[in-house]
């Protein structure tokens, strides 16, 4: 069964388009409930109407990767919000949906391809080793092809 843990938007990029300078200061907040807009990705966060047909509308990644990266990099403390993803899922092989749609809590998606981890994430979670350790295991991109709400699952 598929949950959500943690539902994440950004008015800002920090990263995104910053090479060569230094990240932005927009807050990452978690909510409780996003509505996800077909077509045009999370209303209220940075890449909503960035681009046509823009293949991360939305981003996941998953909780059991989050949670062996804090094991085997000894990394115990580092927030689900560093991951700089819109939806930490729990029990979804984010892999498995790439070239694939699915649907989470009502809402359609299109899994486009693995969110490939870059120097960035090492600068997020404050340690070196995390843009290799994340290679194949970044998270999901997708697009939105149905409009509704997600909601974080109250039980974790």
């Amino acid at each position: 069964m598929a949950r959500i843990r943690h539902l994440f938007i950004s008015p800002g990029h920090n990263y995104f388009g910053h090479h060569g300078q230094p990240p932005g200061e927009h807050p990452i907040v978690e909510v409780e409930a996003v509505e996800c807009v077909a077509g045009r990705g999370l209303r209220g966060d940075r890449f909503f109407d960035f681009k046509d047909d823009y293949k991360g509308q939305i981003t996941f990644f998953a909780w059991e990767t989050l949670e062996a990266m804090r094991r085997e990099l000894g990394l115990h403390e580092a927030p689900a919000a560093a991951t700089r993803r819109n939806v930490i899922t729990e029990g979804l092989d984010l892999n498995a949906l790439i070239g694939r749609e699915f649907e989470l809590q009502g809402v359609r998606f299109f899994g486009v391809e693995e969110c490939r981890p870059c120097y960035w994430m090492n600068r997020a979670f404050g340690d070196e080793r995390v843009e290799a350790w994340l290679r194949g295991r970044g998270g999901l991109r997708a697009r939105i092809l149905t409009s509704g709400w997600l909601r974080r699952d109250t039980a974790t």
